[in-house]
């Protein structure tokens, strides 16, 4: 019974430390460091206004051109020091075509598709501005995002910065993404604040170009291997909650776990091919945090889900299984509970039935269940590197 309690408690505090108690040691790392850290200088990052290249990997996105094209031509910048750069590989409904009809667009285009990664490695050859600032074909950027983002990298230190995916709320699918993207928006504030973010949102990032490597054609998540391989060089990748990209919520939980189901599955690739940063004597600080914010969800974190409630059931049937004297009596009976909720809320949900009590339950459920299904697609390379677009709300 020992081990089984050494295992249980452990398992447990991993849990509650990759999900709460990591933001609660960052707000306090960050607190004690604003008391220590001397006022940074901001003078002139106003001024600062090089050429960028807007860059979008599309694949037949017809639907979305007009409204894309009018978002980027409004942004706050000065619209001479702005390229938009399109590459369409593999469109088949007209996008291409459609595009070159846009006075300013550039469009790239080969017949076939092979991927975004192959896309974007390409794409790369044509940008010739010191930043280039990537996003979706269907997500609509923020007046300020670019001015935002320029004026971070004013400081020579940054070589990535990351905005913010918000979603538009409307129904209870954007309600669970809505108040998760909000956590991972303050967990990515404070992540800057301490030292760099680790990882960027594909919806919206940008990138010193001369820092950008091409990467394998297989990348699951390119936004995440870019950015992070950025950080290895030692450069910060930082943040702007007010630099933001605006897109639809799933259409429902069985298209949002799909989505999360690959980048699961991403994970887990980015986590062999980044293994260097897993050593804290050469990264330091990046790799702590890398390790508490990312690697642990995609790997110790749902793994403990299920191993603490096997070893709570042990436990529990060794001490009594309904002894209220017992603290694993409780405890299993509160994790019962928990899956009675997010099962009946996930049940609910899919008959358009809304009870907010049982969002977070389901959204956290099905987060960590997409990690399992991720990681035996992901062994099994069955994951194809051509996205299979969630459908939206």
């Amino acid at each position: 019974m020992l081990t089984l309690k050494i295992i249980f408690w452990v398992f447990l505090f991993l849990i509650f430390y990759a999900y709460i108690g990591y933001g609660i040691l960052l707000f306090l790392l960050v607190k004690m460091k604003s008391l220590l850290a001397k006022k940074r200088d901001t003078d002139g990052k106003e001024t600062y206004e090089p050429e960028v290249t807007l860059f979008v990997a599309a694949y037949n996105e017809k639907d979305f051109l007009d409204k894309k094209v009018e978002n980027s031509r409004s942004l706050d910048y000065p619209k001479d020091k702005v390229r938009q750069i399109w590459i369409t590989d593999g469109s088949d409904d007209g996008t291409p075509d459609l595009l070159r009809q846009y006075e300013g667009v550039e469009v790239y285009h080969k017949p076939e598709r092979a991927g975004k990664i192959a896309a974007m490695n390409r794409g790369m050859e044509f940008v010739k501005t010191p930043i280039v600032i990537f996003s979706d074909g269907n997500t609509m950027l923020g007046k300020e995002s670019i001015r935002r983002i320029v004026k971070l990298f004013s400081d020579p230190k940054v070589g990535c910065v990351s905005g913010e995916k918000r979603v538009a709320l409307s129904g209870s699918t954007a309600a669970t993404e809505g108040i998760y993207w909000k956590y991972e928006s303050t967990l990515k504030k404070w992540d800057a604040e301490l030292n760099t973010v680790v990882g960027a949102a594909g919806e919206l990032f940008a990138v010193r170009t001369e820092l950008h490597q091409p990467i394998e054609p297989d990348t699951l998540l390119d936004d995440f291997i870019i950015s992070l391989r950025i950080a290895e060089q030692g450069y910060k990748i930082q943040y702007d909650p007010e630099a933001y990209a605006l897109e639809n919520p799933s259409a429902n939980v069985r298209e949002e776990l799909k989505r999360k189901i690959r980048i699961s599955a991403g994970g887990i690739q980015s986590i062999v091919r980044l293994k260097e940063l897993l050593n804290p004597f050469r990264y330091g600080l990046l790799s702590f945090q890398y390790i508490s914010h990312r690697v642990l969800r995609w790997t110790l974190a749902p793994l403990g889900l299920l191993v603490i409630l096997l070893c709570n059931f042990f436990l529990a049937l060794h001490y009594g299984l309904f002894n209220i004297h017992t603290i694993y009596s409780w405890l299993f009976l509160g994790q019962i509970l928990f899956y009675v909720a997010a099962l009946t809320g996930w049940l609910l949900e899919d008959r358009n039935i809304k009870i907010k009590l049982l969002y977070i339950p389901f959204y956290f459920f099905i987060m960590n269940l997409a990690v399992y299904l991720g990681f035996f697609r992901y062994i099994k390379k069955k994951q194809s590197v051509n996205w299979e677009r969630a459908k939206r709300g």
